[in-house]
Formats: structure tokens, C-alpha cells, sequence
């Protein structure tokens, strides 16, 4: 066993078995002990003494629009993964649409990869995309290290990246349960999208009516069926319609391999909030009722919702036009997801553990990471954000890392000031300065 190099010692260290006083121990990158906190340092290590700031495992984010290659003016690997640290996220996985190439060959995922390596600041990782004409691609990129696949059931709002239909839904699945894949879905049914009022314009109550609930619904019944019939395992992406739950609980008590994120958006923000014209709120599924916020919130504390992503989409700030209809959907989160999540966690009652279950162990458990992210315990890379709980401040857009500073959140005050943040044991941004990027890029774990 390695030297330990480094300890951090703080009152309030969150572990697999809770919170406590622990000091952690570090070499060669990794975590090797959680002691108690007045354990004896060993001589030639050097302590950090966090004193009564919160020790958390780094977040694992994983779904993240990079957009680089080819969009870049609207983010990049180097603004995406700047941002992503200052909020306390040490892993991502970045989706495979909004660059030029989308990540749907092996060849573009060569080219995704080639743009990561020198721009990362955190540890990065990518999934493949299921179209409606790459169903061979689908094994080769698994092969190369993808962590899964991402389909939409209804347009993706990119032409490159269609969409599928039933037919190639049940194509795709097929092919990725056959060698023990994941897909995972934008689950909304174009025929309820079209058949629903399409008015356009400023008026947010307009956009919601345009985007129903029963759009997910069908969207999510249809592809629990298709994964009861295969025993293929799939994912819910960014859930935001609370009719859709008792399907969830179901299909998963009959065994059906299906788990479900919602979003920080959907959690903190309501559709009786959002400004008409304000379409930096637009996003699709779209931010719903503050009923159906509860009942997300409770979904997530009864396991049926497994875990919290934030869905970064950012883009120029030219797209968010004031027409809910044209403007580009998506909302920009990667710095403010743990503190926004934190801010209403705490108000309803939930501690930090929780908030790591959602937003870090589960989500490392769901791209296979759970060996090296995710948790503080012997063995896991020694990624950590250290964390001032009860602090507040509000958030100024300027100060965001974002390439383009487009945000929902702008103006209100959240608790959770992240100190620091550490990538295998070196510290990469302490109050808003960076080192020089350390990011590596993953691949699925055979």
C-alpha cells in the first residue's frame, strides 16, 4: 500500500454509513481510509483541516451538452467543465447531440474524445446516440467505451440527430440488449405533441399546454413495454411529469430493469414562477406545477425517481427569444445544480446525505462508475467538494463559468457555497481559481 500523501480532516464527512467526523486518507489519487477524526497523521502527509465545512464525495453529472465539437459558441470542454467544478461536479458524461458530429459512430466519437483531452478540468465520459439509421454502429461504440445510448421518441430540435419512431425504437433496443447495453430516452410521444395547442408567443401557460403530460406518459408506457418484452434495461431522462410515476413504481416492482432522473429545474422552479417571455424557464419536458413538484419531490425520497442530473443545454443567448415556440429549449445549470437542489432539499426536510445519494452515488451506479466515483470509502478516487452548508449568495450571472450566462436561477439566493473542489486528491478550483486542467477521460468499465 502507498504512503498517504494527504489527509482532510472535517466534522462533518458525508459516507456511505452517514455523516460524521472523519479524517480521509489519501494516496496515489485514491481514497485508502476513512479514520476516525482525531486518527494520528502520518508523518510526511500533508493535512488539510476543513474544520466544520462539508466533505462530499465529487458529483457525478451525466447528462451534460457539451456541444464541442462544433458548437462551441454555444459551450465548450473547457467553459462546461470550469463550471461543473466550481459547483462541486467531479465526473460527467456528456451527451452525444449539439456537436457537429453528433457521437453516433466510432469515428466521431474518436473526434469527440481528441477535443476533451487537453480542455477537461474534471474527469469526462460519453454516450453514443441511437438514430434511426446506425443500429450497426450501436456494438462498435459500445465496444470503444460508450457508457450507454441516448434515443428521443419525439424531434430532438437538431436536424442531424433524429428522432425514432416505434418500429426503430424496438430495433434499437433489441440490438443494445443483445449485448448488455443501455439506452437511454427523451421520453415524449410526438403524436400527443402534435395534436396538443401550438399558439406560440410570450405567454409561458401557451408553452406548457404545448407540451402535455400525457406526452411523457405514452412516451414512458410505450417504452416500459418494450423493455418488459426484451429484459433490456433502460433510463428515463429528465422526468418532469408526476402522472408518469405510478407506471415507474409498477413496471419496477414487476422487475422491469428502468430508472428515472428528474432535473434541479424541475425540483426548484415552478411553472406559477416563470415571467412570460422568459424563455430562459424553456425547456423540454417543460418546468410543470409546484403540485407536480411535490410530487416529484416525494418520488425521489420513495426511490422511484433514482437520481438528479442537471440537463445543461446551454446556447447563445440570441436563441432565448421571447416566442416560447422559437426560442432554443434548454437550461444551464452545471454551477448552481448542488446548491439549487441543496437550497429546496433543505427546505423540505432532507439532509446532505440525500442529496449525494441523488446527485453522486446513484448516478455513478448508473454508468457503472460506482467502483471509483461516487462515494468516500477506501478505494474511490479521492474526488471531493467541500462544502460551506448554511452559507448563501445570490446568483449573479456574471459570475457564472458558463460560456454564455444565460440563467434561470439569476436573482435568487441559494445555501451552499462550495470552498473547494478536488479531482484524485489535487485540489483543481478553491474559491474560484482553477489550475490547469487535470480532467481524464473515461470509458464503461468492461
Amino acid at each position: 500500500m502507498s504512503e498517504t500523501e494527504l489527509v482532510l480532516r472535517s466534522t462533518r464527512v458525508i459516507t456511505p454509513d452517514g455523516s460524521r467526523p472523519a479524517a480521509v486518507a489519501v494516496a496515489d489519487g485514491r481514497v485508502t481510509a476513512v479514520l476516525p477524526y482525531d486518527a494520528d497523521v502520518p508523518s510526511g502527509a500533508r493535512l488539510e483541516d476543513l474544520g466544520d465545512h462539508v466533505l462530499l464525495p465529487g458529483l457525478v453529472d451525466t447528462h451534460v451538452h457539451v456541444n464541442d465539437p462544433g458548437r462551441t459558441h454555444w459551450e465548450g470542454f473547457w467553459t462546461a467543465t470550469r463550471a461543473a467544478a466550481a459547483g462541486g461536479i467531479t465526473t460527467l458524461v456528456d451527451m452525444p447531440l449539439n456537436s457537429l458530429p453528433p457521437t453516433t459512430t466510432v469515428d466521431h466519437l474518436r473526434t469527440k474524445r481528441q477535443v476533451a483531452a487537453e480542455k477537461a478540468h474534471i474527469d469526462v465520459g460519453f454516450w453514443g446516440g441511437a438514430l434511426p439509421d446506425n443500429v450497426k454502429d450501436l456494438r462498435p461504440l459500445h465496444d470503444a467505451g460508450v457508457f450507454g445510448f441516448k434515443a428521443f421518441l419525439s424531434p430532438s430540435g437538431v436536424d442531424e440527430f433524429p428522432h425514432l419512431d416505434h418500429d426503430g425504437l424496438a430495433r434499437s433496443l433489441a440490438e443494445i440488449a443483445g449485448f448488455g447495453g443501455l439506452l437511454i430516452v427523451h421520453a415524449e410521444d410526438p403524436r400527443h405533441l402534435d395534436a396538443a395547442p401550438q399558439r406560440g408567443g410570450p405567454r409561458y401557460a401557451d408553452f406548457l399546454a404545448s407540451r402535455p403530460r400525457d406526452a411523457e406518459d405514452t412516451a414512458i408506457a410505450a417504452l416500459i413495454a418494450q423493455a418488459r418484452r426484451l429484459d433490456a434495461r433502460v433510463h428515463v431522462l429528465h422526468l418532469s411529469s408526476s402522472d408518469a410515476l405510478p407506471l415507474i413504481a409498477e413496471a419496477k416492482r414487476d422487475g422491469v430493469r428502468i430508472t428515472v432522473e428528474t432535473c434541479p429545474h424541475y425540483l426548484t422552479l415552478t411553472a406559477e414562477e416563470v415571467p412570460d417571455g422568459a424563455s430562459e424557464f424553456k425547456c423540454c419536458p417543460p418546468i410543470r406545477e409546484s403540485a407536480n413538484q411535490d410530487l416529484l419531490w416525494q418520488a425521489l425520497a420513495d426511490g422511484t425517481i433514482d437520481c438528479v442530473v442537471t440537463d445543461h443545454s446551454p446556447s447563445t443567448a440570441d436563441l432565448k427569444t421571447d416566442d416560447f415556440a422559437t426560442a432554443w429549449g434548454g437550461i444551464s445549470g452545471l454551477q448552481l445544480s448542488l446548491a439549487a437542489v441543496w437550497t429546496e432539499a433543505r427546505r423540505r426536510g432532507h439532509g446532505l446525505e440525500d442529496v449525494v445519494r441523488w446527485m453522486s452515488s446513484r448516478t455513478a451506479e448508473l454508468v457503472g462508475l460506482d467502483d471509483r466515483k461516487g462515494a468516500i470509502e477506501a478505494g474511490r478516487d479521492a474526488d471531493f467538494a467541500v462544502l460551506a452548508p448554511d452559507e448563501t449568495f445570490t446568483v449573479d450571472p456574471a459570475a457564472l463559468h458558463h460560456r454564455n450566462r444565460v440563467t434561470a436561477y439569476a436573482g435568487k439566493t441559494l445555501y451552499g457555497v462550495v470552498r473547494s473542489t478536488w479531482l484524485r486528491g489535487e485540489r483543481i478550483v478553491v474559491d474560484g481559481e482553477f489550475t490547469t486542467p487535470k480532467g481524464q477521460l473515461l470509458t464503461r468499465t468492461p
